[in-house]
């Protein structure tokens, strides 16, 4: 029952016990007969002093009672807004831009005092140059009856070494031809020996394809994110007729052949001082697109190579086998997985041996940032400080020269760190602390995540080699996130180890800087030619 009620049936009670019992425990004196005035005198000061105990307890209840009104009006306001909160975040999810951009930011890459300038419209543009295509040449010729010049009527000749040049870019299109392989016989004069002209490698005996038709397949699908279906489709206009699920045995075959490749890289990525990981969700479908079980896509990365493995569970253990013996430092977002297995690496079991893994665990200030961006529409001024702060601590790292000496470059960015970054980590703590919020809302939620993981996101400081965010490796799920988007993920075990294959060699590539259909057909002829080898981008970079 709550306060207020209890009041009003005290009061009633009193009401009744005044009306039928006016003057309890007491002889009973008749006013209007009562001829003694002291009496009198002394009935009336008992009757005031009740009133005025009566009246003052009533004034206090009364202002108990406005004192909780205020209270519940002030719960209701914040539930209100909080409910109001979470509408807008659900209206933003579903038809609002995904961008994390705010449409102003001070700080940062701003100069203090100076109005954002508005960006310069470039008008037209020159020729993309294309070092990377081939030159063709094709003469044109004047039609017959314009070979008469128009003053004289003379016959016009050929004027040697002289045109009038431009350029067009057209399109060849693809074709699938059938190469009839005839491996010549040969024998001896004594007919006891006969050999064959060793055939071109395969990817299995009897393969009707050879291996650069399997490594397109693969970077249609796994690097520009074509379904086997659609692949098909197009190849049926082009005069192939081929099953996806053939496609599928060839993708199978060819991921057999670059497993050690894929071995190695993930050793190399484990044996990394410095790298970065996170996860997103995958769909297994056990072959019905009815049956959806999410899977997790771990993905850890240095600065020139990813390793991606797909996993059903996002618990500490799987975190374990994607992280294997790694002993350097680890940039992460607020994932529990990660501290708890930077606390009890050493100590945990993986199977019949202990774990290998020993790190320094570093966190994201863009997963931090991000929070409050969130928030930022329903919280403007707090949210717009923080982000101001944040924003200033990247502008520090932007000081740092871009070009020169590696170990000049990290005694730049420590001293910078120590002198400029320290004192805005100071600001941003001293901020989050004075702010009285709503625990469960948008900014509690914001502030209470960064807080938690302050030690994580203030290591940077002391640590040159330490990044402020995770992006690189964010920036690397982003083509496994396309793909999942493209074709819905895998349609069995087998399927997620292939997929986990080819995104790693593919998008290694494309950090490494080489050109990743290059690299998985080198990668490829090099494991036919000598099985068992594994060849990283580095590699063919090299030759």
């Amino acid at each position: 029952m709550r306060r207020a009620d209890i009041f009003i049936f005290a009061l009633a009670f009193m009401t009744v016990m005044v009306t039928f019992f006016p003057v309890p425990m007491r002889r009973q004196i008749d006013i209007k007969k009562e001829r003694d005035i002291e009496r009198l005198r002394e009935l009336a000061l008992k009757q005031e002093e009740e009133l005025r105990q009566i009246t003052d307890y009533l004034l206090k209840e009364k202002a108990e009672i406005r004192r909780l009104r205020e209270m519940l009006s002030m719960k209701a306001q914040k539930e209100l807004s909080f409910l109001k909160e979470i509408l807008k975040k659900r209206e933003r999810a579903l038809f609002g831009d995904k961008t994390e951009r705010r449409h102003r930011v001070k700080g940062g890459n701003d100069q203090a005092g100076e109005e954002p300038q508005p960006p310069v419209v470039q008008r037209g543009h020159g020729p993309t140059p294309q070092p990377e295509l081939q030159v063709i040449e094709r003469f044109h010729d004047l039609d017959e009856p314009d070979m008469a010049c128009p003053k004289c009527g003379g016959q016009l000749q050929e004027w040697t070494g002289q045109f009038e040049e431009s350029e067009v870019i057209t399109s060849v299109e693809r074709q699938y031809v059938i190469v009839q392989e005839k491996r010549k016989k040969y024998r001896c004069k004594c007919n006891a020996c006969v050999e064959t002209a060793p055939g071109p490698y395969k990817l299995a005996a009897g393969s009707r394809y050879t291996p650069e038709f399997a490594v397109d397949v693969a970077v249609s699908k796994y690097l520009d994110h074509l379904p086997l279906q659609r692949q098909t489709r197009m190849m049926a206009r082009q005069g192939l007729q081929v099953r996806a699920n053939t496609l599928w045995d060839q993708l199978k075959a060819l991921a057999k052949v670059l497993e050690p490749s894929y071995r190695r890289l993930i050793e190399e990525v484990q044996k990394s001082e410095m790298a970065y990981a996170d996860e997103t969700w995958w769909r297994l479908m056990d072959g019905k697109i009815e049956v959806r079980k999410k899977h997790w896509m771990w993905a850890m990365a240095n600065e020139e190579l990813v390793a991606y493995r797909i996993l059903n569970s996002r618990s500490k253990e799987a975190a374990a086998k994607v992280l294997g013996d790694f002993n350097g430092t680890l940039m992460a977002d607020g994932f529990s997985s990660y501290g708890a297995l930077a606390r009890q690496g050493p100590q945990m079991k993986l199977g019949n041996r202990k774990s290998g893994i020993r790190f320094k665990l570093t966190n994201c200030w863009a997963h931090a940032r991000r929070k409050f961006v969130e928030a930022e529409e329903n919280f403007p001024e707090p949210c717009g400080e923080v982000l101001d702060m944040i924003g200033r601590l990247y502008g520090v790292e932007h000081k740092v020269s871009k070009n020169g000496d590696p170990r000049a470059r990290r005694a730049e960015r420590y001293r910078l760190r120590q002198e400029e970054s320290k004192p805005i980590l100071e600001e941003i703590r001293t901020w989050a602390e004075r702010q009285r919020v709503l625990p469960q809302g948008g900014l509690g939620k914001a502030i209470a995540y960064m807080l938690d993981l302050w030690p994580g996101l203030t290591a940077f400081v002391d640590d040159p080699a330490v990044p402020l965010d995770n992006n690189h490796v964010e920036r690397a799920l982003r083509g496994p996130v396309v793909g999942r988007k493209n074709h819905y993920g895998s349609r069995s075990e087998d399927g997620t180890h292939v997929a986990e294959i080819f995104y790693s060699l593919l998008e290694s590539a494309k950090l490494s800087g080489v050109e990743p259909r290059t690299y998985l057909l080198k990668a490829t002829w090099c494991a036919l030619e000598s099985p068992g080898l594994a060849t990283l981008p580095d590699d063919v970079r090299e030759n």
